[in-house]
């Protein structure tokens, strides 16, 4: 079966130009020129993947994600012009999986695309270092990589995709310092760039997740120039 992207850009060109790219690669694409349709479009039928621009009418990028992200953990690529730091920075913490700055390769969105639908596969249905119940559990943690389920003392921690990769990277080995770069390759593969800033962002994102659920929660350590640890319980 055809893997779904949905393609969210009011501008008429892109959508045109990066659908037939996709159609040409096997995926099945449905465009969107504003945020509120694609919302109405992607509750009634979820993608397997969503592409947003951040400025759009209607409801921008931001929004939407926000509000997608209430009903789901959707993997989502932003696209960004490159004097939208700031707004990449932002949709990273709101929950985005990636982001790619326009104007922007078709191979290179091809590829990011890849890595993170094939990161949303094995999240579901591997388990390294888990048990052979395919659940890693870390004291009061839980992680079920095949239904994509974290949760802390029992309570369910909505994560994305990028998330859960790393906190599964970080609760496999407690104790252990991971480098920023060990994270990026944990989470988004030896073959795709992103900057240091992007994991601390996803970190960052991913404390108030818990906290939200567990305002004592202190698990996730920062090392201050070398990286990140799960401390053991």
């Amino acid at each position: 079966m055809k893997q779904t992207i949905a393609l969210v850009d009011d501008d008429r060109n892109i959508l045109t130009s990066v659908a037939m790219t996709l159609e040409q690669e096997g995926f099945q694409v449905r465009t969107y020129t504003d945020g509120e349709s694609a919302l109405q479009g992607l509750t009634s039928r979820p993608a397997d993947l969503a592409i947003l621009d951040i400025k759009m009418p209607r409801m921008d990028g931001m929004e939407l994600l926000q509000r997608l992200r209430a009903r789901g953990a959707m993997p989502v690529i932003f696209l960004t012009s490159k004097d939208e730091e700031v707004d990449e920075l932002m949709g990273l913490r709101l929950g985005a999986d990636d982001y790619i700055k326009k104007p922007f390769s078709q191979r290179l969105l091809l590829e990011r695309i890849r890595a993170l639908l094939r990161r949303n596969e094995v999240s579901r249905a591997e388990g390294s270092g888990a048990a052979p119940s395919g659940v890693m559990v870390r004291g009061e943690l839980s992680l079920d990589e095949t239904k994509h389920q974290c949760l802390w003392k029992g309570e369910d921690i909505q994560l994305t995709v990028t998330e859960f990769l790393l906190v599964k990277a970080l609760a496999a080995r407690p104790g252990m310092v991971k480098s920023r770069d060990q994270l990026i390759d944990a989470a988004y593969g030896e073959n795709i760039y992103v900057d240091d800033r992007t994991i601390d962002s996803h970190i960052k994102r991913i404390r108030k997740k818990f906290r939200a659920r567990d305002e004592t929660f202190e698990r996730i350590e920062t090392l201050y120039g070398i990286g990140y640890r799960y401390k053991e319980s």
